[in-house]
């Protein structure tokens, strides 16, 4: 010991330590300490055989139940899902298929997939306008004249509105091969299209609308509704 005391330096130890240094170790019980069982793993390969021999098993400690452990939150396992929710090429969402009046203010709406085009969605958000009348009678459904962008340009369409007494006014599709139905001077009409944009931005302002969180329609649906309260409050 002294002469390693020079060489790493280290302080050596006394006659009066050494029976506390050099005691056997005590016994560890088998029951109580998992390590009690490595004698017998052996070293022949058989190395499950061994660790089946330890007291309580050993395996997978089962599912952890999440649910319980997180205040006020619930963790659903699996896959993400929600009603009238579609794919799209920019991802998943909800369309908004709104009618306005010539001042922007919303008329009626309908929440649908964002899958189906919207040609195929618009009579059912022509159903849900509801304009009261200045005197007796049933609320109005129907308007002279209906203002959209080229994704409405269908013949069939067309027609459906024109048995109703509807004029569409919106402009042909590029790729179109059949003879134009309208010429130009209905399509002056056509400038005015930009507030049925400005009101899609408005709803855009609604943070709770952008991003939809609600796995329920009927729950998004009344938030999209409020929000058109609070539109047509901005004009009274």
């Amino acid at each position: 010991m002294d002469g390693r005391q020079a060489v790493y330096g280290r302080n050596p130890l006394g006659i009066a330590d050494w029976g506390a240094m050099a005691g056997p170790a005590g016994a560890v019980p088998r029951s109580r300490h998992m390590l009690a069982a490595a004698e017998t793993l052996g070293g022949d390969g058989r190395l499950g055989e061994g660790m089946a021999c330890i007291p309580g098993g050993i395996g997978w400690p089962g599912t952890i139940g999440l649910e319980g452990g997180v205040y006020r939150r619930l963790i659903r396992l699996g896959e993400k899902r929600g009603s009238a929710v579609g794919k799209t090429k920019r991802g998943k969402g909800t369309k908004w298929m709104v009618v306005a009046d010539g001042k922007g203010r919303p008329l009626g709406a309908h929440l649908a997939s964002a899958t189906p085009a919207e040609v195929k969605l618009a009579p059912e958000a022509l159903a849900n306008v509801r304009v009261p009348r200045s005197g007796r009678g049933r609320p109005r459904q129907r308007m002279e004249r209906l203002i959209a962008d080229r994704a409405y340009d269908s013949d069939p369409f067309r027609d459906v509105l024109a048995k109703h007494g509807i004029e569409l006014i919106c402009p042909h599709r590029i790729n179109r091969v059949k003879e134009a139905t309208q010429d130009g001077r209905p399509l002056r009409r056509y400038k005015r299209r930009w507030k049925i944009e400005r009101l899609n931005a408005w709803f855009g302002n609604f943070r709770r609308l952008t991003i939809r969180h609600e796995r329920l329609l009927v729950t998004y649906r009344g938030f999209f509704h409020l929000a058109c309260i609070m539109i047509v409050l901005r004009y009274l």
